[in-house]
């Protein structure tokens, strides 16, 4: 007999959900702290009362035995108010609780039954009381409902759920089973390790069982994807993990990872993946509109999903876009909602940052038990630091609540009202802020009043939300204001001295901004709920600056892997002269001339790099006064994906034709694009990439100089240094590949530009005002020595990824 373990929450909700999609009971409270209500609840609880409760037991079905655990979140002793022993299942809501009936939400009663059958079947009680209590989170007003049941009758119940969830259970079983057979006899899926491989493979592994934090830095060529991926895979077959979560900025660095996926299938490999696809892309409908009135996809979602997964889950382990959508339409089911349900049950889940991240998208029902069985593996990490502060703050816009205060004036009466009380503080702020003549100041926390106003809207919002709309009610206006206000205040709570309010007057109008210079704190918090994260990057260095700021500690674990390709395949020259804004006007027709002769003497495909569009629309026109002898292509400011893909192809076809690109560093084309071989001979990097100076980038500046470190290196210099690695690493991506990388600056030969640039670039040679570039020629030069390497503690055990791969070195 098998033995596997279910939890009582996931199975009751897979039993008891029904419905369609929309704003039900506890939307509005998924921001709030839940945690704070079950405290509060539990600080009554008398000596005697239990809280946290965790239980379990077994059950079967058919031939297999099945372990049911959870933990309830209090059990009560007799008393005074009470005659029996009481399980209490406590739940918050924004929402009116004179709207909650005690038959309202039978999956919550499920959960409460499961609890008090085991502890009834445990203690041996023929009778046990199930009480609801439901919590208004902002008045923070109660109210219960009470059961009592018999032995018998939860022993019926628990049956009868386990009867309907256990063909999901059956088809789980078996495709675990034929995971752990398939990992065991799982190979490196390649012939032999590249150079630094085994050692980036070995160090993941490490991450895995000492359940840390990795941050490494592996250059072009390595192998990132698979060095990753195959030893995390080996560590669910050792039964460390139960799933891993790859997490991407890019839709390219995605597909590297379906490939891996792909390639360690043919091998045989048992697992299910999920890709997921942001809801805009995949929707089926011409607007987003999840209300069941307006999406067929969305009306009756919950009656008809079980099937689909079903259906899924039996045909399907690699379930990318395609699949999801095509099985969503036979279903007739949301596609985005479909996916994440999908997830859950998943092996490997494949998406952007933001599915983990970011406390608007997160995927919430990974419970804490599952947290601690799953890997993240951070793909392009040095994306996650401007990503992460974009996630942890939050911004709110003075119109938006005036246009929702003349809207609903005589549509709803409390959307009214609160929305002018928003807009109220607004105008108090835009008063301060015409009195102190500037369009952009800084506070140093939220103005008072705004979050009993904001709370008052959104319990407002919700209540309209679910009521149907009248004809003309702007309801698209009012859901987005919900969710902007749900996520400010999430934001505000988390709010201290990594913040600043910040005040300003733009062409979006008058708006206010909680925003987080220093994300480390957070992603640090997020990341230690999980068994391990991998943070790996070619270009992220310094290894100390973003352990520093992707929330690292001293104890984590660093590695600096040197490149795997020859010195000599890669010829690096110098320009030294001024790109700083206030000498392009100087020095941009010698910019100019030299790249047309870049050009001419060494003929092929080129990608130049700006650190601006401004600057590269500026050169261009000189450019082009040159005639210079290649076909030209633009990045333009706003490039749509076909537009995107035809850019690319032009360096894909192979016609020998001399071609350059003209793009901006820190762009779409300025890192994850692989153009190997003769589709790119040489790339030129303009500048040193610093973001452009401005008061939101100086106060990143300043609050680091407060906290004791280098602010202007950690606001500007590390970013763009990190542009200008990415750019030039789209040059060499294999080992027959050999090029020209053009740096132009004078501060790459000063500190700390020179010390940022990779060992595999050395040595630069610097050519003088008039000094001709020469034609291409192999160079002795120096590969990177690993004594100067950081690298993995020694002393780790044997790995399965050696023991499983000894055949293909």
């Amino acid at each position: 007999m098998s033995e596997r373990v279910w939890s009582v929450r996931s199975v009751v909700e897979y039993v008891y959900r029904s419905g369609s999609l929309g704003f039900g009971f506890g939307s509005a409270a998924a921001f709030q702290e839940g945690s704070r209500i079950h405290r509060l609840v539990q600080s009554r609880y008398g000596e005697e009362d239990r809280k946290e409760l965790f239980l379990r037991a077994e059950v079967e079905e058919g031939d297999a035995r099945y372990t049911l655990e959870g933990r309830c979140d209090g059990l009560l002793q007799p008393g005074a108010d009470r005659e029996l022993i009481t399980i209490d299942e406590i739940k918050s809501t924004s929402g009116s609780l004179e709207e909650i009936e005690e038959d309202s939400h039978p999956v919550h009663w499920a959960q409460a039954y499961c609890y008090a059958w085991m502890y009834a079947r445990a203690e041996g009680l023929e009778q046990i009381a199930v009480q609801l209590t439901y919590v208004q989170t902002m008045s923070e007003e109660e109210r219960r409902f009470v059961r009592i049941l018999t032995a018998e009758e939860l022993e019926s119940f628990v049956a009868s759920v386990v009867q309907v969830y256990a063909p999901y259970a059956r088809l789980q079983d078996d495709h675990l089973r034929l995971r752990e057979v398939s990992i065991r006899e799982l190979g490196f899926p390649f012939e032999r390790y590249r150079r630094g491989q085994r050692e980036l493979a070995a160090a993941v592994y490490k991450t895995h069982l000492d359940g840390c934090r990795l941050f490494a830095k592996a250059p072009t060529g390595t192998g990132k994807t698979i060095s990753t991926i195959f030893p995390t895979v080996k560590a669910v077959g050792e039964g460390l993990l139960r799933r891993l979560v790859y997490l991407t900025a890019r839709t390219t660095t995605r597909t590297a990872a379906e490939a891996a996926f792909v390639r360690m299938e043919r091998q045989g490999l048992h697992l299910r993946s999920v890709t997921l696809t942001a809801k805009e892309k995949i929707c089926f409908q011409e607007q987003v509109d999840c209300r069941k009135e307006s999406c067929p996809y969305a009306d009756g979602f919950y009656d008809r999903l079980n099937a689909a997964l079903l259906d899924l889950l039996g045909e399907e382990r690699r379930i990318t876009r395609d699949k999801v959508e095509a099985y969503a339409r036979k279903h007739r089911i949301c596609p985005f909602e479909f996916s994440l349900e999908a997830a859950y049950t998943a092996d490997v889940v494949i998406g952007d940052y933001n599915y983990i991240f970011d406390p608007r998208a997160s995927l919430r029902r990974l419970w804490e038990e599952e947290r601690k069985k799953t890997a993240l593996l951070v793909d392009e990490a040095h994306n996650l630091v401007d990503r992460g502060r974009e996630m942890f703050s939050a911004e709110l816009g003075k119109d938006d609540f005036l246009a929702l205060k003349r809207a609903f004036k005589s549509v709803d009466p409390a959307v009214h009202q609160t929305a002018a009380e928003v807009n109220a503080v607004f105008i108090k702020l835009r008063k301060k802020a015409h009195e102190a003549g500037s369009r952009f100041f800084v506070m140093p926390s939220p103005p008072d009043g705004l979050r009993e106003s904001l709370e008052g809207f959104l319990q407002a919002a919700e209540g309209r939300m679910q009521r149907a709309p009248e004809e003309g009610e702007p309801r698209e206006s009012l859901v987005d204001a919900f969710f902007q206000v749900r996520h400010f205040l999430r934001i505000g709570d988390e709010y201290d001295e990594r913040y600043v309010t910040v005040v300003k007057e733009e062409y979006k109008g008058f708006r206010l901004r909680l925003s987080c210079l220093d994300p480390s704190l957070s992603l640090q918090r997020i990341t230690e709920g999980f068994r391990s994260t991998i943070f790996f990057s070619a270009t992220l260095a310094p290894l100390g600056y973003y352990r520093d700021i992707l929330g690292g500690a001293e104890e984590d674990l660093r590695l600096a892997l040197p490149s795997p390709f020859s010195p000599d395949q890669l010829d690096v020259l110098l320009l030294p002269f001024s790109t700083r804004f206030r000498d392009r006007e100087r020095t941009k027709e010698t910019l100019a001339a030299r790249l047309d002769e870049l050009l001419r003497v060494r003929p092929g495909r080129y990608l130049f790099f700006f650190p601006s569009y401004d600057y590269l629309l500026d050169v261009l026109e000189r450019v082009r006064e040159h005639q210079p002898p290649a076909r030209i292509l633009v990045q333009s400011g706003s490039m749509s994906e076909q537009e995107r893909e035809d850019f690319l192809a032009c360096f894909q076809e192979d016609t020998g034709e001399r071609l350059v690109g003209f793009a901006v560093m820190g762009g779409i084309f300025g890192e994850a694009i692989d153009l190997a071989g003769d589709r790119l001979t040489g790339v030129a990097v303009i500048g040193v990439g610093l973001p452009q100076l401005g008061p939101e980038r100086d106060l990143i500046r300043d609050y680091y100089s407060r906290t004791d470190r280098n602010g202007f290196d950690y606001a500007y210099v590390y970013p763009g240094m990190n542009k200008v690695l990415q750019a030039g690493g789209r040059l060499i991506r294999t080992e027959q590949d050999r090029g020209t990388l053009l740096l132009v600056d004078d501060r790459f030969q000063e500190s700390p530009y020179r010390y940022l640039l990779p060992a595999e670039w050395q040595p630069i040679r610097a050519l003088q005002a008039k000094e001709p570039i020469p034609p291409f020629a192999h160079l002795a030069r120096c590969a990177p020595s690993h004594s100067q390497l950081k690298t993995v503690e020694s002393g780790s055990p044997p790995l399965p990824i050696d023991a499983a791969s000894q055949s293909h070195d």
